[in-house]
Order: C-alpha cells, then sequence, then structure tokens
C-alpha cells in the first residue's frame, strides 16, 4: 500500500461514466465532509467527490473526534441527491460500508466484512470508519457520504488495538485504485437502490454482526445482550434477547462470540 496522494485526473478518467464528475484532492483539511457540506451550500454539484490524505479535524459516528497522521490514511466524502424518499436515507451510512468492503475486497483481494451498522473489518479489526450526513436548507436534499480508510497506518501509529491498515493486512495497490473501486462499487450500489432493489440481501452477505452473540451500548442505560439476527426494512438492527426480539436505530455494538447454531 503506497502512501502518495492520489492524482485527481486519474481518479476522474478511472470513474467516466459514473455519477461522480468533479474530483478534487487536498493534502489536507479539517473534515472533507464538512468541507463538502459548505461546497454544496455554495452550488456544488451531486455527483462531486473531495479526498484528503490528512483530516485534523475528523469526525465519527456518536459526534466522535479523530486524527490519524499525514500520510497514513485517506478520507473521501461525496455529495448525492438520492432519487428515493427523505425517509429511507437512513439506509445510505449501511450502503457506503456495502460499498468500501466490496472495493477494498476487489483492489486488494483482502475480505472486508461489516460490523453493525458500517464499520469495515478486516479480520474482525477495522479499516474504515463511515459518516454521513444531510445538508439542510438547500432546495434539492442532497447528503454527503464520507468514509476514512487506513492506508497505511503503521501498528505504532495504530489509535487503538482493534484497528488496521491495508498495509499491515499485506496490501499492495495503490490509494489510488483502492479510491476508485471504492466509487465505483458506491455508484452501482446507490443505483441499484435507487431502482427499488432492497439492499438487505447485500448487506446480510457483508454483515458479520449478524448470528453473532452482541452486546450494544446505548447513549443511556444499561448494555443489552443477546443474538443479532436479521435488519430490518430501515436497516436497524434486530437482537433476540431474554425478553423478546429489540430493535436498534443507533448504538456501538460488540461482538461477543460467533452464534454456534
Amino acid at each position: 500500500m503506497t502512501e502518495d496522494a492520489p492524482d485527481a485526473g486519474a481518479v476522474r478518467a478511472a470513474l467516466a461514466g459514473t455519477r461522480w464528475g468533479s474530483v478534487s484532492v487536498v493534502p489536507t483539511t479539517g473534515s472533507t465532509n464538512a468541507d463538502l457540506a459548505s461546497a454544496a451550500r455554495d452550488g456544488a454539484e451531486p455527483g462531486s467527490v473531495l479526498i484528503a490524505t490528512h483530516q485534523s479535524s475528523g469526525r465519527g459516528r456518536l459526534a466522535r473526534s479523530w486524527e490519524t497522521p499525514p500520510g497514513a490514511s485517506v478520507a473521501t466524502s461525496v455529495l448525492v441527491a438520492p432519487r428515493v424518499p427523505l425517509a429511507s436515507w437512513g439506509w445510505l451510512p449501511l450502503l457506503v460500508g456495502i460499498a468500501v468492503a466490496r472495493g477494498v475486497a476487489a483492489s486488494t483481494g483482502l475480505v472486508a466484512r461489516l460490523k453493525w451498522p458500517n464499520d469495515v473489518l478486516i479480520g474482525g479489526l477495522k479499516v474504515c470508519g463511515i459518516l454521513c450526513e444531510a445538508v439542510p436548507d438547500l432546495p434539492t436534499p442532497v447528503a454527503v457520504l464520507g468514509f476514512g480508510l487506513n492506508t497505511a497506518l503503521s501498528a505504532e501509529q495504530l489509535p487503538v488495538p482493534t484497528a488496521t491498515s491495508l498495509r499491515l493486512e499485506g496490501a499492495s495497490a495503490e490509494a489510488s485504485s483502492v479510491l476508485v473501486a471504492i466509487l465505483r462499487e458506491l455508484d452501482a450500489v446507490l443505483g441499484s437502490w435507487e431502482s427499488g432493489v432492497d439492499p438487505r440481501p447485500s448487506y446480510r452477505d457483508l454483515c458479520s454482526t449478524l448470528g453473532c452473540e452482541v452486546s450494544v451500548l446505548r447513549p443511556s442505560g444499561a448494555p443489552v445482550l443477546g443474538r443479532a439476527v436479521d435488519v430490518d426494512p430501515d436497516g436497524a438492527l434486530l437482537v433476540e434477547t431474554a425478553t423478546g426480539l429489540r430493535t436498534f436505530v443507533a448504538g456501538d455494538v460488540q461482538h461477543l462470540r460467533p452464534h454456534a447454531g
């Protein structure tokens, strides 16, 4: 896995025929999501792509902040205007997860899986985080879909023991080729969803949470223990507990052990 910054022109050319048009690459920024949301308010069109090889104010789910060393990861955000009702946009983070897992596998040969809702794992370790945000107060509703991929982090640079990078997993592909594969997959996944195809079968195929004994940590209250059995039509996690089936639209999931049955 090389540390070279992706070339905007090469990425744009490789994405010909997809919904991705404008491609910008910057060496560093506070947050690609925030920058692209601001650009949307200034008139940027859906299909815009912003890539940075360093974020100083990266954000994750549940308002967590994070930062990786320059050149060790790639942050990418895209602007979309999905042709589906707003009520269904809760699927967007999960769809990005599908695209990242497929794109990583296609470009590196590594087996990538998902932990609900959208952490991308290799060998049970997190290689990519995803954050999707609606941009309010625009005539046409749009959303920014962001993902931060650990490309060249060394073992000494890992922020937590449960993280990894493509380099540590033995990938030799250039960052540009991995990003192109992910963005091509994202175009296809979004297109399928917009055409009315149920995304649950694709998600189930990649989600390692399903079938596991899990602990669901919520913003308040005690953790909920049970077996993750499915996702519902809105992408929420269904967990069979001692008191019956529970539905979770948010929460941190910890895998306890695989389902023996």
